[in-house]
């Protein structure tokens, strides 16, 4: 079975229920969020730039607080429930020496607003001074990460189906 791939950017989020959907992006400083109910079998992945709650910013769609809750009434909508919902956060690296470690302010955000609202934080890779990609299977909570350093190329993630064992985090 070939897996149907959608790579998400800065700004985006997408939620899915299907089995053979994965969602990739590539991260630096930003931060994603995978999140899953594995009993009703939907997921999905955001892609926030900052951790802002400034709603009259022209970044408010790339903004962690605008994005986590249109994943989250995303995933609701499809069927999951909220007291089921299990997180995995990658991203947040320091890739820019110099500047503010803007990846840092997104950890927290995200470590932040999912304690608030509940949601167990299962897994994931944060921090350090290198960008990931990042597949995510929503049907069933498994991510692939690879850690890119800043020489590798950066071409797409081939599509891949996935195994039949869920919800676990395998790193390449």
């Amino acid at each position: 079975m070939r897996s149907n791939r959608i790579n998400i950017v800065q700004g985006e989020y997408h939620v899915s229920g299907t089995a053979d959907v994965s969602i990739t992006t590539l991260l630096g400083s930003c931060v994603a969020a995978c999140i899953s109910d594995p009993v009703a079998r939907v997921g999905g992945m955001n892609h926030f730039l900052l951790p802002g709650e400034d709603t009259s910013s022209p970044l408010v769609t790339r903004h962690g607080v605008h994005l986590m809750e249109l994943l989250i009434n995303g995933l609701l909508n499809k069927g999951a429930m909220r007291h089921r919902l299990q997180a995995k956060l990658f991203g947040g690296a320091r890739t820019m020496r110099g500047l503010g470690d803007y990846g840092a302010a997104n950890i927290k955000f995200a470590q932040d607003f999912l304690g608030r609202e509940g949601i167990a934080i299962v897994g994931g890779s944060l921090g350090g001074d290198a960008g990931r990609r990042i597949q995510f299977w929503p049907a069933t909570g498994r991510v692939r990460q690879k850690i890119v350093q800043a020489t590798e190329d950066l071409l797409p993630i081939p599509s891949t189906a996935p195994p039949a064992s869920g919800g676990e985090l395998e790193l390449f």
